[in-house]
């Protein structure tokens, strides 16, 4: 029986409560079946439960869970070269989850320029810990939590606003390629190259935040080889563990000796159960036929997307979609998203009153992709 009598009350929490999934669908404890078009918010890029993942996870829960950050591990090591050599080339610090990398990021770039603020831009959302909320300009969401980390500031995102904000006394600026949470908007080149350029000029750290629109959610491993622009930061999480909490800092050659003993820590990041699921989620994130149907796919669905009734615009890279439906129309999108799950099974989310998200696990297939957009159809009324 679904109860929230000793949850915090903090999530808008549907009356479901799922038991089992397998690829990209999701049974309810009563056995009813659902098409996930969310991934569990981006994590799930392979689907639920791969048969690899699993796998892993057990072969390694038999052999070692837990020894701490004091010792190696195979699975850690191993994982941070495999990250490193894929993107920036220098080092990498693991954390537990999206959030923490974000914090583990500013206090990098805080060390490298003590002092300096750091620049984020609008629509952003970079988590919910004081830092990485104090680099979201998202009113709704800082407010209740001021006073906030000092030193940050925000600026519309856009090339020029970039220049003027970036000056000497910048530590960073930190940017997603594809905005998530504010409703999948791609930031142009232009912007990119500014944030790039000022940077270069002060001395500054350019952060790319590829929490959500990395691993082979764009249809490239990472988000940034899509653009003329390579940061000093790669940040990386969701995904990363197949369904498990892991997250990692990566940074360039530059930075990479910027930390020393004692400079940060997390006790649970990085274990060799964790690093393992996260070899096996790679295996797959890194096939060149996996990125190839994520580019193919997501083109397929973003056309289809805009014939759709009510809706007047497509965002996205990839299977990373939001649709934007006319302000006119008496259903909001988080109603739209409750028929789609409530009456139709399927599994998506708003990310604003008009805007519907669709993050679905890339291992889909074009008929499970045109089940979703007839569900979702059916949910705005047609």
């Amino acid at each position: 029986m679904i109860s929230d009598e000793h949850l915090t009350a903090n999530y808008a929490r549907y009356p479901i409560e799922f038991a089992r999934g397998e690829g990209v669908r999701l049974w309810d404890a009563e056995g009813n079946e659902y098409l996930d078009a969310l991934s569990g918010i981006g994590v799930n890029n392979i689907g639920h439960c791969h048969p690899a993942v699993v796998a892993a996870i057990r072969e390694q829960a038999g052999r070692l869970l837990h020894v701490s950050n004091l010792f190696y591990t195979d699975p850690m090591v191993r994982l941070a070269e495999r990250l490193a050599t894929s993107s920036l080339g220098g080092r990498v610090f693991f954390t537990n989850s999206g959030a923490e990398a974000v914090e583990a990021a500013l206090k990098l770039a805080r060390k490298h320029r003590q002092g300096g603020d750091v620049v984020s831009v609008h629509r952003a959302f970079h988590g919910r810990t004081y830092g990485a909320l104090s680099a979201t300009p998202q009113e709704s969401k800082q407010a209740p939590f001021a006073p906030l980390v000092p030193g940050f500031r925000a600026v519309e995102p856009t090339a020029a606003a970039l220049r003027a904000a970036v000056d000497a006394d910048t530590a960073a600026v930190i940017l997603e390629p594809v905005q998530g949470e504010g409703g999948v908007h791609v930031l142009g080149d232009d912007v990119l190259l500014a944030a790039r350029e000022a940077c270069d000029g002060v001395g500054a750290t350019l952060i790319f935040d590829e929490i959500q629109c990395g691993l082979a959610r764009t249809g490239t491993l990472w988000a940034y080889t899509q653009t003329p622009v390579v940061p000093d930061l790669l940040l990386t999480a969701k995904a990363l563990g197949g369904g498990l909490p892991i997250g990692a800092l990566i940074t360039g050659p530059r930075l990479a000796g910027v930390f020393a003993p004692g400079d940060h820590g997390s006790t649970f990041a990085g274990g060799p159960l964790v690093t393992a699921a996260a070899h096996a989620a790679l295996d797959v994130l890194q096939d060149p036929a996996l990125l190839a149907h994520v580019t193919a796919l997501g083109e397929r669905m973003a056309a289809a997307l805009a014939e759709l009734p009510g809706v007047v615009g497509v965002r996205g890279r990839g299977l990373m979609l939001a649709c934007e439906l006319e302000p006119s129309r008496a259903d909001s999108a988080p109603e739209v998203v409750r028929r789609a799950l409530l009456e139709h099974r399927l599994v998506a989310n708003a990310t604003g009153p008009t805007t519907v998200r669709l993050l679905p696990p890339l291992v889909m297939s074009q008929a499970d992709a045109d089940t979703a957009l007839d569900r979702l159809r059916a949910a705005l009324g047609a």
